[in-house]
């Protein structure tokens, strides 16, 4: 058995470690040279690393979200059923730099990246990189393999012309290209350009990779929510004193949610291909804003399992962490359904994007007092209420409207009828 230890790559001078932020193999993964394994990102770069050599991955070391030093074995790969190069370490697909502003022009449409196994074997077969921009990619995010540049030039030798794909061999669909989010250097006067930060690129890029792998569905239910106002206001000085936090209406929307993932198991799911499956945990991710601009999840692993109390330390203790970068790496993991709170920008209501792989996501409104009819036995009388909207975010290709809807106003049958 030959094996090829893969390192944590430097990516740029005074670089002296890397956090994997997402990995695009498993162990058992067979591989060719220039596919891409895992992306990377530090305080000064964001990059994609590909494979230099092929073979099958034997053992993956680290983790999404583990920092790791710079030249630290993070995987094992097993050569024996594939060619390998002699490089010692793989090259580096890095995030493009902001442009500089002498070469503006230039930046207009930035070139495609090839690894230096595609140039190779294309200068090898006399292909100009003209004609290597005709052809299909299906690498990571339709990247041009080795293999798809051999298997053209093989079609060539045959007498074709036209470039033909090698159909792709994963379970799930290969989504297009992710656009490059890098900013033009070109703007009105008295325009500000701003490059992404690397958190901010990865935010973004899931979120429309959220898009693309689900088919978003979003339905909204308006909530009485006058009940847990005056259970909260009888409540919150009492739990100050005795639990040193302050009571939010959170811990009560999260324990609602809960109850009712209970009862509708395939809000708490993901799908993989064709199947679909049904989590055993309820792990409730809050999204939490950060005073950059940028919003990271942390996840409360088995709240259903949590009372009001611990629900509150929970939420209090990670947004904490979360806003002083303190969070730990199983603090984020792990979470089957996510809840973000508007309300807290007076906001009324939103449609959220769903946290892959989860299936659905739920949206909080802001409270407020409204005039509403209220059905007594004397007759409908109009009385001031206090009010709120939630939404769902779900996905259409696991719930359909009817679940969707029922578990929507299963929360809000519990949050109308509060009572502790």
């Amino acid at each position: 058995m030959s094996i090829f230890e893969l390192k944590m790559p430097k990516l740029a001078e005074s670089i002296t470690e890397g956090t994997i932020v997402s990995w695009s193999v498993k162990v058992g993964d067979t591989i060719v040279e220039d596919d891409i394994l895992f992306e990377v990102t530090t305080a000064k770069v964001n990059a994609e690393v590909p494979s230099p050599v092929a073979g099958t991955i034997q053992k993956i070391f680290f983790q999404e979200g583990e920092t790791v030093e710079v030249g630290t074995v993070v995987a094992l790969v097993d050569m024996e059923s594939g060619e390998h190069t002699v490089e010692a370490e793989p090259a580096v697909v890095a995030a493009p730099e902001p442009p500089k502003e002498a070469a503006a022009p230039a930046l207009k449409e930035e070139a495609k990246w090839y690894s230096p196994a595609v140039l190779h074997t294309a200068k090898e077969a006399g292909i100009p990189t003209a004609e290597l921009e005709t052809l299909p990619g299906t690498g990571y995010l339709g990247r041009l393999s080795k293999k798809d540049v051999s298997n053209y030039i093989d079609q060539k030798k045959n007498g074709g012309s036209a470039p033909v794909a090698v159909p792709a061999k994963k379970l799930l669909p290969v989504h297009p290209p992710l656009p490059n989010f890098s900013t033009s250097s070109e703007g009105a006067a008295g325009d500000v350009i701003v490059e992404m930060d690397p958190v901010a690129r990865i935010i973004a890029e899931r979120m429309l990779q959220s898009k693309q792998t689900s088919p978003h569905v979003t339905t909204v239910v308006e909530v009485d929510v006058t009940k847990l106002v005056y259970w909260r206001n009888r409540q919150k000085n009492e739990f100050l004193q005795q639990e040193g936090i302050s009571l939010n209406y959170l811990p009560a929307i999260v324990e609602a949610t809960t109850r009712a993932l209970k009862e509708f198991p395939k809000v708490n799911a993901s799908v993989e291909g064709t199947r679909f499956i049904l989590k055993k945990q309820i792990n409730v991710g809050i999204a939490v804003a950060l005073d950059d601009g940028n919003l990271i999840v942390p996840v409360i692993q088995n709240a259903d399992k949590l009372s009001i109390s611990g629900l509150a330390h929970s939420i209090d203790t990670l947004a904490t962490k979360a806003r002083s970068n303190k969070l730990k790496l199983e603090e984020i993991q792990g979470g089957t359904f996510t809840i973000t709170n508007f309300g807290t920008f007076r906001n009324l209501f939103g449609t959220p994007i769903i946290n892959q792989p989860e299936v659905a996501i739920l949206g909080v409104g802001y409270i407020e007092k409204k005039p509403s009819v209220i059905e007594t036995p004397e007759g409908d009388v109009i009385a001031i209420r206090h009010k709120m909207y939630i939404s769902l975010s779900y996905d259409h290709r696991i719930i359909n409207g009817a679940v969707g809807g029922a578990f929507v106003k299963r929360i809000a049958d519990y949050l109308e009828n509060w009572e502790k």
